[in-house]
């Protein structure tokens, strides 16, 4: 039997995951569009600095002040970015997620034109909070987002 392009993707997504270098929690994402892949993407510092779990092992970057890491990209972000910066349109595209987007994430997702999102685990319940605010924010808007 084979696999959907939405197994393949998220499935994806989780093994782009242990390529993350931060020492708390290890996302992958995957940008598509009409079952193409358009970029990917892992939580990570930015390119030509620390990795975490070489320069910290034990405990990880520094925190900012609402406890989130102060050097990292998200997933989300590195898998835009990698896309626009080698000019790709991401207009009406699909992101694979193994966490929902926080937030900053969902701004960005917004903004970029993004129209779908799949996820496999909360955000909220990751970070102890109350609600997936970038989840709720991103179907107040009109991108669906859909748990995996």
């Amino acid at each position: 039997m084979k696999k959907s392009f939405k197994e393949i993707f998220m499935h994806l997504a989780s093994d782009l995951s242990v390529r993350s270098h931060c020492v708390r929690a290890q996302v992958g994402a995957v940008l598509t569009k009409d079952t193409r892949i358009i970029s990917i993407g892992y939580n990570g510092p930015p390119s030509g600095t620390h990795n975490c779990d070489e320069e910290w092992p034990e405990t990880g970057c520094e925190r900012d002040s609402r406890g989130s890491c102060s050097l990292a990209l998200h997933a989300e972000e590195n898998a835009i970015l990698f896309a626009t910066k080698n000019g790709s349109n991401i207009e009406g595209a699909t992101l694979y997620t193994t966490l929902s987007p926080c937030i900053a994430c969902a701004r960005l997702i917004l903004s970029s034109g993004i129209k779908t999102v799949i996820y496999k685990d909360s955000y909220a319940a990751y970070k102890g909070l109350a609600s997936d605010e970038g989840v709720d924010f991103l179907k107040r808007f009109g991108v669906e987002v859909n748990k995996y």
